[in-house]
């Protein structure tokens, strides 16, 4: 996958993008690329680790460890039992986007148990991208209200998994109350391209964000 030749990836960033990352760029003489850094969220079992191992250039760090007994009652493992592992902490990928520009990902855990973490690993966040899965859309409710009470641009992205769209866009954009300006993706999240077509509608939307606020 080639990021930098993308039209969405020019040598251009957007203000909203650099935030923070701007006032340390300014009057920079080195080459340094700037970090963008995008959560990747949504509930147990979405796909999450799926999707950051997809799109990074790199081996992605995983923390994975087996589902044990100690989990039973826990973990809702509904219409996901062929699981048996499970992020602990964080899943972390990097893509270049071009020598000016690079995004960093980090997954977060998806276990309700596991949610104080998501507090530290959205400091420094640009945007996220919310991982649902049209079976089981209940689990990734809490990571949509999640990125609304903050105010952090996000958008959907529908993990159609086997190639299964049991549910049009329409459809499930009402299941889960969405605001009609929330991009909503049909992707694989084993698929590269899809993967990236996910984080390219999110910077679209980030870009959409700041034109309306300077305008």
């Amino acid at each position: 996958m080639d990021y930098a030749s993308s039209e969405h990836a020019s040598g251009h960033v957007p203000d909203h993008v650099s935030g923070r990352a701007a006032d340390h760029t300014a009057g920079r003489t080195d080459t340094a690329p700037l970090a963008v850094k995008i959560l990747v969220a949504g509930g147990f079992g979405v796909g999450k680790t799926t999707l950051v191992g997809a799109v990074s250039e790199v081996a992605p760090l995983h923390t994975e460890e087996y589902l044990t007994r100690a989990g039973v009652g826990v973990d809702d493992l509904e219409g996901v039992d062929s699981k048996f592992t499970t992020t602990v902490a964080l899943d972390f990928g990097r893509i270049t986007i071009s020598d000016d520009l690079v995004v960093y990902l980090f997954g977060t855990p998806g276990q309700e148990r596991f949610w104080f973490m998501w507090n530290d690993l959205v400091n420094g966040a640009m945007g996220a991208v919310v991982l649902v899965d049209t079976r089981r859309l209940e689990v990734s409710f809490a990571s949509i209200d999640f990125f609304e009470s903050r105010g952090i641009p996000f958008v959907v992205g529908v993990n159609c998994f086997h190639g299964v769209r049991d549910r049009t866009a329409e459809e499930i954009r009402a299941a889960l109350a969405l605001d009609p300006q929330v991009p909503l993706v049909l992707c694989d999240a084993r698929d590269r391209g899809d993967g990236r077509d996910v984080l390219l509608a999110l910077v679209d939307h980030l870009m959409a964000g700041q034109a309306a606020t300077s305008g």
